[in-house]
Parts: structure tokens; sequence; C-alpha cells
């Protein structure tokens, strides 16, 4: 079995940093149109979280297409005003 890549425990920064963020959310637009849509939120939350921490001049630096893709999902399907994953079932 192969071993697990450990992750880095500096902090990336600058470069790092945005392309970091780049394939965070190319990674969540993968599993997006795949429909596997919890490992979407997954992936799109470490993506908002670490887009949080960019200045004004490094998110310039994200490209449009990824930026607009994020905004428009955590907006439109993953906002305060969406039902919770899970709580649609019923029998």
């Amino acid at each position: 079995m192969p071993t697990k890549k450990k992750e880095s425990t500096k902090p990336r920064v600058g470069a790092a940093l945005i392309k970091e963020v780049c394939r965070r959310i190319r990674v969540a637009r993968a599993y997006w149109d795949a429909h596997n849509n919890r490992a979407c939120r997954g992936e799109r939350e470490k993506a908002m979280a670490l887009y949080e921490t960019l200045t004004e001049a490094e998110r310039e630096k994200v490209p449009q297409v990824l930026r607009v893709w994020l905004r428009y999902r955590s907006e439109k399907y993953f906002g305060d005003e969406r039902t919770p994953p899970g709580g649609g079932k019923s029998m």
C-alpha cells in the first residue's frame, strides 16, 4: 500500500498560497462535475478558508473563472439559506 503524503506544517504564503487556492477550487469543480456533492462541499470550504486569507492584490491573481465559480457555488448552493446536507431524508 502506498504511503500517504504528509501535509507541510509550514503555512503557505505568496505564490504557493495562490497556487493552493487555485488547486483546491479546481478539485472542487471536478467533484462538482462528477456529482460528488459531499466531497465538493469539503474542498470548497477548504478553498474558501484559504481564499479568505489572501490579500486583495493576491485575490486578483486567482483566475477570474475560478473566483466566479467559487462565489457562485458558495452563494447559490452552499449559502446559509440552503438546507443542510442530510436534512431532506424522511421515511
